[in-house]
């Protein structure tokens, strides 16, 4: 890419799209292109049509999506599953009629069978089943994956594929009931330090394992690969750092340094009990994640210890 090639970044705003965003900035692009969802519905097939005309924009950035944690994905399955697939039809259908030179979709490691072999590979897709309460968001980033590569088959566009790890960063979302473990767990630690609160409750049994990584490592990653892969395959994307949810807990109460103690709502569900991205694909092509899990915890915690928790984050 050129720094002065025009960039299109949907979902600017969201902890993706502004991780990205910011490291274009900070190496020089300066022809980027942002919409907010009031200005353009990407679920409206008109508009983005209406769009692509008017910005015939270079490079697509496809961070847009409907997204949230456990029980927002099995509690609004119909609204993650239309909106997410409208969102990345019109994109990916559009760049393609407005001849964009290449694009990079952005999916989620949720597209794995629940019990699929550990760390995850990229040849694991559609090995099994999905794990249930994310089966809607699941299938439309499976189809954003199959799009892409249909696109290629049939009609030659230069349309790549990244799947990410669990994320955490700048812009997270962290509504107690919608959002992921991290910045649910970064919250309610923050604020049973602040209320001098005795117990942190944390969800399910602690023993899930997973991995995490910091979203401004996605960003360089995802940068890398627009110019340098241009495979028909898609890509993993991880830390290759795993840890238990309970080893999570106990890492942000000592970054926070919360005193009291952790119990378990065992009436929450745990979800998939294992979940690594294999990202040796990625690590063979010559990228690897930069910022460890604590650190990158202390970085968020800098940042957000002193928020208006009661005012939307």
């Amino acid at each position: 890419m050129n720094k002065s090639d025009k960039i299109y970044i949907a979902g600017h705003r969201g902890m993706v799209g502004s991780a990205i965003r910011r490291k274009l900035e900070s190496l020089g692009y300066d022809n980027l292109i942002f919409k907010t969802s009031s200005e353009l519905d990407l679920r409206d097939q008109n508009s983005v049509k209406e769009f692509f005309e008017e910005e015939k924009p270079y490079y697509v950035f496809v961070a847009s999506a409907k997204v949230g944690g456990i029980h927002a994905n099995n509690t609004y399955r119909a609204d993650f599953l239309y909106d997410n697939l409208m969102i990345q039809n019109n994109i990916i259908h559009q760049s393609h009629k407005h001849g964009v030179k290449k694009l990079l979709f952005l999916g989620s490691s949720c597209i794995y069978p629940k019990l699929a072999p550990q760390p995850i590979k990229e040849e694991h897709l559609l090995t099994g089943l999905l794990e249930p309460t994310n089966e809607p968001y699941a299938i439309a980033k499976i189809s954003g994956i199959k799009m892409c590569e249909a696109y290629r088959d049939q009609y030659g566009c230069n349309f790549i594929s990244a799947m990410p790890t669990n994320l955490y960063g700048p812009n997270d979302n962290y509504d107690l009931k919608n959002s992921h473990v991290l910045p649910a767990l970064l919250r309610k630690f923050i604020e049973a330090k602040r209320d001098k609160q005795e117990e942190v409750v944390m969800w399910g049994t602690g023993s899930p394992l997973r991995e995490f990584m910091h979203v401004d490592d996605l960003a360089d990653a995802l940068i890398y690969l627009m110019e340098h892969y241009d495979e028909r395959e898609f890509v993993n994307v991880g830390s290759g750092e795993e840890i238990s949810i309970k080893e999570l807990a106990e890492t942000i109460k000592k970054v926070v340094g919360y005193e009291g103690k952790i119990t378990n709502d065992l009436s929450k569900p745990d979800g998939t009990p294992r979940k690594l991205m294999d990202s040796t694909r990625l690590k063979n092509h010559g990228w690897t994640a930069k910022i460890n899990l604590e650190d990158g915890i202390r970085m968020v915690y800098d940042d957000i210890k002193d928020k208006d928790w009661s005012m939307n984050l």
